[in-house]
């Protein structure tokens, strides 16, 4: 059998065009092997940065050269469409995936391309302007699992439920980065002649577990090439589906860095924030300097201006001002802050307020409807939200938030001046409306709170109106009550003191916690001059019932 040998790494640093051409075509021969081992399918993840196209080229043209009696077990190639992707790239990815599927129907390859997607309730737009999270930070990255790592991960399930078992593919490289490589090597299962033939002395490539997907092993081919091996067998052999190698290499060239965006299948693949391609509402770097550069250096491609400065909008790291001084459950939650060496006990603020939300909502669809007329023929269809979203993002806002006055509706014909056609049967049915929406404004006279509270309380008792049993009104219309009866002075008042309380019962200090409970009430009444004089000692019964007139 020939294998792919792996030199070492003072080694590869000096591997040769020719080493290069070697290796490949021992690659080649391993692939073949593994794939005609056994009947475990395989999934190989592809993003259309140059990684995932060298590996997927490999596996193409190895199984190519295979007899076609031999192409049984089919080849699942996966992309994720996290919907936010950078539009030139997800045109360029999805017009790749069309060019396989006629390619492979064509060439008798058994692979099989899909698009996945998040869940509708997991889009970035349904969780931000629906829901009101904050845009993702360092701390608080909650875009990966939900755009990324839950579609993939529910598709090779699923493979695995019906097979047992899957081998990933993946165009993970150790030189993208030492993180990358520690983790590689931590979840290493063994070389693949010891799955292949046990009696081989050469060193073959490495395959490695899961660490999140079980029934699940990781094959990385080019996991010891560096970036200009990539791009030389890139540009010296031709792209088996026909799309051209040249143009990905014109879209990576011009920019600063040079990683791609990869399907990511776990939390230990490396970020896309640091990387070429990856979604164009990223916060996570201070700058989009791929889209920044393509905007610069192609007048062409000048049409993405409003999605640039939709993201810099968002790009602010002190919007407090904009969101809500409780966490998304409605409780004040407080931290210490520490600024400029003084530590301040401050609330931790939540989602985004209404107004930021619609705010948000009314952007995108601008520059939804600024791209369609400026953009070039083939992108002037292009969509920054998808009618499913903005569905689920009013269901919420009625349901979940009680926001009845229904404003997107409104928002979306103002701004694209066409009637919004809601697709979730009953949507348009409600009791409550925008009418009843200024009445209440009317009546509570510019307090935000009240406001919130009235509204919580009508439409909860809407929402339960047609229930034949209404389990759980009470404990519902409590959690208002608890959530939006105090004022923000109040409340967050209310939760330092709850804060002091816990504090003083973790340290034991029995004194502050009499202070606090028992303490606090018998200061708020004062005791009769009387009762002072013949020393009375107080009580929870004596305080209670001092002030209730007694009968003769």
């Amino acid at each position: 059998m020939t294998t792919a040998q792996k030199p070492e790494n003072k080694v590869q640093q000096t591997r040769t065009v020719t080493d290069l051409v070697e290796y490949i075509q021992a690659l080649t021969t391993e692939i073949q092997e593994l794939y005609s081992l056994d009947q475990i399918p395989w999934v190989v993840g592809y993003s259309g940065g140059k990684d995932s196209t060298a590996t997927l080229q490999l596996i193409w043209n190895a199984i190519a050269a295979l007899p076609i009696e031999k192409r049984k077990k089919t080849i699942h190639i996966i992309t994720t469409d996290t919907l936010v992707e950078n539009p030139v790239v997800s045109v360029w990815v999805r017009k790749s995936l069309e060019s396989m599927r006629t390619a492979a129907k064509e060439q008798n390859m058994p692979i099989e391309p899909h698009l996945l997607q998040p869940e509708i309730k997991e889009t970035f737009w349904v969780s931000l302007i629906g829901k009101g999270y904050p845009t993702p930070r360092g701390k608080f990255r909650w875009c990966t699992d939900r755009l990324k790592i839950h579609p993939s991960n529910r598709f090779i399930r699923d493979v695995v439920r019906v097979n047992g078992e899957v081998i990933l593919i993946l165009g993970t490289r150790k030189a993208e980065s030492i993180k990358r490589a520690i983790s590689m090597e931590k979840h290493q299962v063994g070389s693949l002649k010891d799955r292949l033939v046990s009696d081989s002395s050469l060193p073959t490539s490495l395959l490695y577990h899961s660490p999140s997907l079980p029934n699940s092993l990781i094959y990385s081919p080019i996991e010891d090439w560096r970036t200009d091996e990539v791009w030389i067998y890139l540009n010296q052999q031709q792209n088996p589906w026909g799309y051209s190698n040249k143009d990905l290499f014109t879209m990576y060239r011009g920019a600063t860095a040079d990683n791609e965006c990869p399907l990511v299948v776990d939390t230990s693949t490396a970020s896309c924030g640091d990387s070429r391609f990856g979604c164009w509402v990223c916060t996570i770097v201070s700058k989009d300097k791929s889209m920044e550069a393509m905007i610069q250096n192609d007048e062409e491609k000048e049409w993405m201006q409003p999605l640039l400065d939709i993201r810099n909008e968002l790009d602010n790291r002190d919007d407090r001002n904009k969101r809500d001084f409780r966490r998304i459950w409605g409780e004040v939650q407080l931290f210490e802050r520490n600024v400029e060496g003084e530590i301040s006990v401050e609330p931790i603020h939540g989602p985004y307020t209404k107004y930021w939300r619609e705010h948000w909502l009314r952007r995108l669809l601008e520059a939804q409807t600024q791209i369609r007329r400026t953009a070039p023929e083939n992108m002037r269809d292009i969509t920054l939200i998808t009618l499913e979203e903005l569905s689920e993002i009013r269901r919420i806002w009625l349901e979940d938030k009680h926001e009845f006055d229904d404003s997107l509706p409104r928002i979306y014909q103002e701004v694209t001046g066409e009637e919004f056609q809601d697709p979730r049967p009953g949507a348009d049915y409600s009791l409550l409306g925008r009418d009843e929406w200024i009445v209440l404004e009317e009546i509570c006279e510019g307090d935000a709170m009240h406001l919130e509270l009235m509204a919580k309380l009508l439409d909860t008792e809407r929402q339960y109106r047609k229930k034949t049993r209404r389990v759980g009104i009470y404990e519902t219309l409590e959690k208002c009550f608890n959530t939006s009866s105090r004022s923000p002075e109040d409340a967050i008042k209310n939760a330092r003191l709850k804060r002091e309380l816990s504090e003083a019962v973790s340290q034991g200090d029995v004194a502050k916690v009499k202070q606090m409970t028992l303490g606090d009430v018998a200061a708020t009444d004062e005791v009769d001059e009387d009762e002072s004089e013949n020393d009375e000692q107080v009580t929870w019964a004596s305080m209670k019932f001092k002030n209730k007139e007694t009968t003769p």
